[in-house]
């Protein structure tokens, strides 16, 4: 078990923040950092009192922050030890959404809905198109542990018959599938790192100053239709967005001569071009092979988007 070094960053009285918040930063942050990776043992009380040249009480309010975040863990004889890492990824191109995807890997997921209300459509909103918008906030908590704070804007009257109810502890995205028979397929997204409010960081449960991550994004149904814009401020130490990073042939192809004969889809250079799939001699034995089935899947698959890239584009013309 890894025992804790003691680093050059004393705690300065003359600093206007309270003593244990100052030591519980100046833990906070290397186990976030991973500078105290989990399992590490950390000093006694005493050891802090002496080598920060602070109080007990100072101390042990210092530690009880760590605790209640989930950082620490502290028990009776083996003094305070870095906890797991307590963390949640979500697949940000994934389309289905935060509860779905953290639902998935099997913990509890809950939902609280904070406010709803109908409103005039200001500022991201008037993306819906919408004179007036629905507008909903919701707190979403892991295992008991609040996540992300939520604040969706609904077009209206596409979903004026939506319910504060209906949205307990469950997906928007499911329920307007459900209700409406919407289907959420395609839409934006922006994640960026922000400062928080103490109001924000009260309900995430975060130390005082601490950073949020806030996803930003507009899902359109299956015709292009606007349904929804959302904001979503996410607790940083716990929420990890994971993006799946493919090759693009199309960025490492030389260009096609001038002239040259060449469809309009391989001209396309914003779009992955479609592998092709060698013919093999041994006849259809040799397509059987679980290769070559995965190969023609995602061939297959990159074709039925081309189209639908495709036929959006000519609806739009």
């Amino acid at each position: 078990m890894k025992t804790y070094q003691f680093e050059e960053r004393p705690v300065d009285p003359s600093n206007s923040l309270p003593l244990h918040h100052q030591l519980s930063a100046h833990l906070r942050a290397q186990i976030v950092n991973h500078s105290l990776p989990p399992g590490t043992s950390l000093p006694s009380e005493a050891q802090l009192q002496e080598r920060y040249g602070v109080s007990r009480s100072v101390v042990r309010q210092a530690l009880g922050a760590l605790t209640t975040e989930g950082l620490i863990d502290r028990g009776r004889g083996r003094g305070s030890i870095v906890a797991p890492r307590r963390e949640h990824h979500r697949l940000v191109h994934r389309m289905p959404g935060l509860s779905t995807q953290i639902a998935e890997t099997g913990v509890s997921v809950t939902t609280e809905v904070l406010s709803f209300s109908v409103q005039p459509a200001q500022g991201i909103a008037t993306a819906l198109g919408a004179p007036e918008v629905l507008a909903i906030e919701r707190l979403r908590s892991v295992e008991g542990a609040p996540l992300a704070l939520i604040h969706t804007w609904l077009a209206l009257p596409l979903c004026s018959t939506l319910t504060a109810g209906e949205l307990q502890d469950t997906s928007l995205h499911s329920v307007l599938r459900q209700k409406y028979g919407i289907e959420i397929v395609a839409g934006k997204r922006q994640i960026r790192a922000a400062p928080a409010d103490a109001e924000l960081l009260a309900l995430l449960h975060m130390a005082p100053h601490a950073p949020v991550l806030v996803l930003e994004g507009t899902s359109l149904d299956a015709t292009g239709r606007p349904v929804e814009v959302f904001t979503t401020w996410h607790h940083a130490d716990q929420m990890v967005f994971d993006i799946e990073v493919v090759h693009d042939p199309a960025s490492t192809s030389p260009s096609p001569a001038r002239g040259a004969g060449t469809s309009d889809l391989a001209a396309d250079t914003s779009r992955p071009t479609v592998p092709q799939v060698p013919v093999r001699s041994g006849g259809p034995a040799a397509l059987d092979s679980p290769a070559s089935l995965s190969t023609r899947a995602r061939e297959l698959s990159l074709r039925l988007q081309h189209l639908a890239d495709d036929i959006a584009a000519a609806e739009q013309t």
